[in-house]
């Protein structure tokens, strides 16, 4: 394993030190590291929080800021941040409007989060994220996967925040943006957890994981390596076949942490090519490494389908470590 670290047991710890030195004028960490959070909260605006397992960089941590997430909960590699953290970070941003959790899908979290809710005292609804079309709802615990799509709820819902929504719009919003998007993603390697030293799992050199989970979970099947385009293709398709229509889109290629931006655009350019052809109209974009599985080579694609609001509300003024645009 190689990796820039000093011990997998202090991975985490020291790279929350580094982010947040790093965007201190955005950020500031919370005791005992169990959440980072805005550094300038706005009194009476209903407080976003989500969280999750670390390994995803930029997702939770590099959206909290103007325009996103109050406060986001890092848990240790591929693993659920604890009902503490949550709390803590509830107390520490709560606005008095209330506070919304962004839950991704994955048993863990979800039950966390919902412990935390119950434990805190406080006004607190939730989202669910369940973007990932690769595997059908009856064949994962918990149902679908909450994967990129995450990051179009966190930017849509947390514009709206700011114009001083309330907490009941917020939750109807969240849930209305993540049920208009849908993503898949495909594996060209593993990635290597720090704790455990080996990668996760194994492809041949003329292999690929079509549908894979963020954390290295199986998707649909294993197969040989294919071209962009057809990549893309059965990508695109499935995303298609899931929604059973198709009209205005934002769309999203988002890479895993180990694929170059040139390849990523390459991407780009032959899903939008095949959704134009399904009848999407592409209005708006973005591209590059957002929602990662550490070093993972791959990419995913994520359509959401835009409304007049949403498509604002994207375009709303966002300053955070990962996304910044209109300020």
């Amino acid at each position: 394993m190689k990796k820039l670290i000093n011990s997998p047991a202090t991975v985490l710890e020291e790279s929350l030190d580094g982010f947040a030195a790093a965007h201190a004028d955005i950020v500031t960490l919370g005791e005992e590291r169990k959440f980072v959070r805005r550094r300038q909260l706005v009194p009476g605006k209903v407080a976003l929080i989500s969280g999750g397992g670390s390994g995803h960089e930029p997702l939770h941590a590099g959206f909290v800021g103007h325009g996103m997430l109050d406060a986001a909960c890092p848990g240790q590699v591929f693993t659920s941040p604890t009902p503490d953290q949550m709390i803590a970070a509830a107390e520490a941003v709560d606005g008095g409007a209330g506070i919304l959790f962004i839950v991704k899908n994955y048993e863990g979290d979800v039950m966390n989060f919902d412990m935390a809710a119950e434990m805190a005292g406080k006004d607190i609804m939730k989202v669910i994220t369940d973007d990932d079309v690769a595997v059908e709802a009856s064949t994962w615990s918990t149902g679908r996967r909450g994967v990129a799509g995450t990051l179009v709820v966190e930017k849509v819902v947390g514009a709206a925040a700011e114009q001083g929504r309330s907490l009941v719009e917020l939750q109807a919003l969240g849930t209305g943006v993540n049920l208009a998007t849908r993503s898949m993603g495909v594996a060209l390697t593993s990635c290597t957890v720090p704790a455990a030293g080996t990668p996760t799992f194994t492809l041949a050199a003329d292999e690929m994981e079509m549908g894979v989970g963020i954390h290295g979970e199986p998707g649909r099947r294993r197969v040989a390596l294919g071209t962009a385009d057809e990549i893309a293709d059965e990508m695109v398709g499935a995303i298609h076949e899931d929604f059973g229509r198709s009209g205005d889109a934002l769309l999203l290629v988002n890479g895993f942490g180990g694929t170059p931006l040139m390849e990523l655009y390459l991407m780009y350019h032959a899903a939008r090519v095949r959704l134009e052809q399904r009848g999407f109209a592409v209005r708006r974009s973005l591209v590059g490494n957002y929602v990662t599985s550490l070093e993972m080579a791959g990419a995913s694609i994520t359509v959401t389908l835009l409304d007049d609001e949403i498509a604002r509300l994207w375009d709303a003024p966002v300053h955070t470590a990962a996304l910044r645009w209109g300020l």
